[in-house]
């Protein structure tokens, strides 16, 4: 296979994850995330606590012999914690080139959602923040909150857990 083939490969590999998103729910809302940052779907596993960490970061996982710090998402966007249960999910994704572990509620759907069909997320001005939000897509009668995955964890909450893998 020459170079040209490799790449034309590589482009249509992204090609088919342009516009795809992974959705999943929390509570009685519903998100996504592009489905290029995720790397698997796992049940919950028991996680291990580690000290000192902010409480939305529920502690680290054994994924096949790899560390994966696990963060509640519930938690980080501060809603009331649940119990887990049988559709609870860990969403490995990569964010700055590490894996980190969501868990969520219920993992969705893997869905098409066209550039026209999202717009930014409202301008607060009232000292909140929609860092995390990367865009609202409108998906038949359903509204979909899309996150950033590189901004649900800031560079300093980065660093801490790249000490524990």
């Amino acid at each position: 296979m020459t170079q040209t083939e490799e790449l034309e490969i590589i482009g249509q590999e992204e090609d088919t994850q342009k516009d795809k998103f992974l959705t999943f729910v929390l509570g009685k809302e519903s998100y996504g995330i592009e489905i290029k940052n995720v790397t698997e779907i796992i049940g919950i596993q028991p996680i291990t606590e580690v000290p000192e960490l902010p409480d939305y970061i529920r502690g680290i996982v054994n994924l096949r012999g790899k560390i994966i710090p696990v963060v509640d998402m519930r938690l980080r966007f501060k809603k009331q914690f649940r119990d887990y249960n049988e559709r609870t999910c860990i969403i490995v994704v990569n964010i700055r080139n590490a894996s980190v572990g969501l868990i969520v509620d219920s993992v969705s759907e893997v869905i098409g959602i066209q550039e026209e069909d999202i717009v930014s997320p409202p301008d607060m001005n009232q000292g909140l923040s929609n860092k995390y939000i990367k865009g609202i897509a409108k998906v038949e009668s359903e509204v979909k909150l899309l996150l950033d995955c590189n901004e649900l964890l800031s560079k300093d909450e980065f660093k801490n857990l790249e000490n524990i893998q």
